[in-house]
């Protein structure tokens, strides 16, 4: 299953893109929401290799993400992998620059099923793919929001 959105932003791009590859506020927003997060890679600097070890309750049962930094070309693109139990999760991010003050995010992930219930899930939440799409965007638009600052 696949989603993306655009998001524009009154930022320039060199400054979004710095703000969306911030890892250490990133960490500590996903500690706030009750996740454990283990760094593999002690390297403080953003750069392909880094990983986290993410674990979390979901639907009422743990369960656990192991997530890397595949791409960082700065100021452009970043790209993720996840894997866990029975998700394969891709993530990947275009900052593009539309003046010297503004830039547009394109943000793109895509899930794929691991095992059996995994496909069957996927499955049934893509008869409510449109409602999911709207979810995702107000999503993005929110952790863009905290991770530059700029409200909520």
């Amino acid at each position: 299953m696949k989603f993306s959105t655009r998001i524009d932003t009154d930022l320039p791009a060199e400054r979004l893109f710095e703000s969306i590859g911030d890892f250490e506020t990133l960490e500590r927003m996903l500690i706030g929401r009750g996740a454990s997060v283990t760094r593999i890679d002690p390297s403080t600097d953003p750069s392909i290799g880094m990983g986290w070890n993410i674990r979390f309750d979901w639907r009422g049962k743990p369960r656990h993400l192991l997530l890397q930094v595949t791409r960082f070309d700065r100021p452009e693109q970043m790209a993720m992998v996840g894997r866990s139990d029975a998700l394969d999760i891709s993530i990947n991010t275009n900052v593009v620059p539309l003046s010297r003050a503004r830039s547009r995010l394109i943000c793109e992930t895509e899930i794929k099923p691991r095992n059996m219930r995994a496909r069957l899930m996927l499955q049934t939440a893509k008869l409510g793919k449109g409602q999911l799409d709207r979810r995702y965007h107000r999503r993005i638009e929110e952790f863009v929001s905290q991770m530059c600052g700029t409200g909520s």
